[in-house]
């Protein structure tokens, strides 16, 4: 990560600090002066520097301090910096000069769950994991799946409306949000839609909320929708020559009509450094690599259908002895960016096309990698359509400027194709010069009237998303 540039945080920190205790606390709230913890909490996974030294960095653990946070920032138009686990990957969680980061990831209680419903309520600071753990236990899921779900919150999954695994069949965050908690940025306290999993009385402020990366209000608490586990499941890992026909054999399932719960893929690049990184696993050596995990009562009939679709495609087709060979596959989807962060810094690109583009707009990337020199892992939730194309730059002479390039013509590629510049990790502020590009001036122009309904003084995140 690069360093902020100024001041040492403790200095930067001793004036504001001594302020806000003496405008009478913040409920509690814990104010970090540790130089190392406040650069732990300066940027997100995307390793974006930080645009400044924040003039505090604030702990919550309650509902209440972030009001008091708030009330205090909106009293100083100060601005917000709402942040969990950082594992963000489009530099939402940057720190800006001035600003409070106020971490909520504090808040990581499950409080309550519901198996007669099938819903909980928990804190923004809850694993995404553990929350399907728990859920678990009553014969549950908690079912978008983000690859990084052991340490990502579910907080920042709802402000970047996260994909994930599962979402082939289940839906992003969003189809699993039922009703929101959030503090507004004058402090006031905002509850949104319900506990019913129908409700369609006046406008969809939940809906809203979920994916607007921090910028309306700071999620405190949610209501969320469970689902049954599966009676079975059944997975296939099937060897191709290179991406592209991974992407056709992606394809062929749709045409068979059959809907998997997961299908994922990986590309020869993405497959050595998971090799070289972890050790052997199958597919390793393959061209592509094409994970399928079908669920429910048809598990094994659907995943049949698969094979008949795959094989006449595909180098081989394996299916997987057992939930703990199954996990084991899926473990080389889930231990991809941590190899190639071995290897250098990923730019890591989000990019979804229609289905029917996913082999053209995979053979594009390819090209736009070799035509400038760069390195281009990608991976895919291949279900619908999201590419993962990650440029690792090394520190190479120009590679950084080369990588900008790629990733501008990777953006450009997604449009022409009928797609977005980020299917699920959201725009923060890696993506904001290509949102008028896809939105139109008039959208744009529209949701910044939004903004401002909800946030008149313009502090919460600013320069993020919009």
């Amino acid at each position: 990560m690069t360093a902020a540039t100024g001041s040492p945080p403790e200095a930067g920190l001793a004036s504001s600090v001594t302020e806000l205790s003496g405008a009478g606390g913040l409920a509690g709230a814990v104010r970090v002066t540790d130089p190392e913890q406040i650069t732990a909490r300066l940027t997100d996974r995307s390793g974006t520097p930080p645009r400044g030294m924040p003039a505090a960095v604030v702990l919550a653990t309650s509902t209440a301090q972030v009001q008091a946070v708030l009330r205090e920032a909106a009293a100083r138009g100060t601005p917000v910096v709402t942040r969990g686990a950082g594992t963000g990957l489009a530099g939402g969680a940057v720190a800006t000069e001035g600003c409070i980061v106020l971490d909520v990831s504090g808040m990581n209680a499950i409080t309550a769950l519901s198996p007669a419903d099938e819903v909980a309520d928990v804190e923004p600071g809850v694993l995404n994991a553990r929350l399907d753990q728990a859920a678990a236990a009553h014969g549950l899921s908690y079912a978008p799946d983000p690859a990084s779900a052991a340490i990502a919150t579910i907080g920042g999954n709802i402000a970047t409306n996260a994909g994930g695994l599962r979402c082939a069949k289940y839906g992003v965050t969003r189809d699993s949000v039922l009703g929101l908690e959030v503090v507004l940025a004058d402090g006031t306290l905002l509850r949104t839609g319900r506990r019913s999993v129908k409700g369609v009385a006046g406008y969809d402020l939940t809906a809203l909320f979920v994916g607007s990366e921090g910028t309306l209000g700071v999620i405190v608490g949610a209501t969320l929708r469970l689902r049954p586990l599966p009676a079975a499941t059944a997975t296939l890992a099937a060897c191709f020559d290179d991406l592209a026909a991974a992407a056709r054999g992606a394809a062929a399932i749709t045409a068979a009509r059959v809907q998997p719960a997961v299908a994922e893929l990986l590309d020869r690049a993405a497959l050595t450094a998971v090799r070289a990184a972890f050790g052997d696993f199958y597919g390793a050596d393959a061209g592509a690599l094409l994970l399928v995990q079908t669920d429910g009562l048809a598990a094994d009939l659907e995943a049949a259908a698969i094979e008949r679709a795959l094989r006449p495609l595909a180098r081989s087709v394996y299916r997987a002895q057992g939930a703990a060979e199954a996990q084991a596959l899926f473990a080389a989807r889930r231990q991809a960016l941590p190899a190639l962060e071995r290897i250098g810094q990923p730019l890591i690109e989000d990019i979804a096309v229609p289905r029917s583009q996913l082999a053209r707009a995979a053979e594009a990337v390819a090209a736009i990698g070799a035509a400038h020199g760069v390195p281009i892992a990608t991976i895919a939730h291949a279900a619908d359509g999201n590419l993962h194309p990650l440029i690792v730059v090394d520190g190479s002479p120009g590679r950084a400027a080369a990588a900008e390039q790629a990733a501008g013509e990777i953006f450009a590629l997604a449009l022409e194709l009928g797609g977005t510049v980020t299917g699920e990790h959201g725009v923060g502020l890696l993506k904001r010069r290509w949102l008028e590009r896809e939105l139109g001036p008039g959208s744009l122009a529209l949701q910044r009237q939004i903004k401002r309904v909800f946030d008149p003084a313009g502090l919460l995140n600013p320069g993020k998303a919009l």
